[in-house]
């Protein structure tokens, strides 16, 4: 069990500092990617508050609340998977996608082990 930590613990991580960057750092440029796709600002911003509560359940000592953070990654993900594909963009330009949803998923199998 004491393995499984060793690669939860660095995956909650990555998924933290990324969400943080895209949804602080390069906010503008989310802002031009929801408009491209034509979803309305409230969308925008509902998707983005629940990626940050998701992103902060993460990192908490109580499991279930963990699989709640790492379900609703894993689906937020999904969606911006099927978006990317819906609107034919590039893959790599949803590589990022397909990779959070990867960790989402390998952070809800992990944890649910260690339940």
């Amino acid at each position: 069990m004491i393995f499984l930590g060793y690669i939860v613990e660095p995956l909650k991580i990555i998924v933290t500092v990324a969400i943080f960057f895209v949804w602080f750092v390069r906010y503008e440029n989310i802002k031009k990617e929801f408009n491209e796709y034509g979803y309305p600002n409230w969308f925008r911003d509902l998707v983005g508050i629940l990626k940050i509560s998701f992103t902060v359940m993460l990192h908490s000592n109580i499991k279930e609340v963990v699989v709640i953070g790492s379900s609703g990654i894993l689906i937020l993900m999904l969606g911006a998977v099927l978006t990317h594909i819906r609107v034919e963009s590039d893959f790599r330009k949803y590589i990022a996608s397909v990779t959070m949803l990867t960790i989402s998923i390998l952070i809800l199998i992990f944890t649910m082990k260690l339940i």
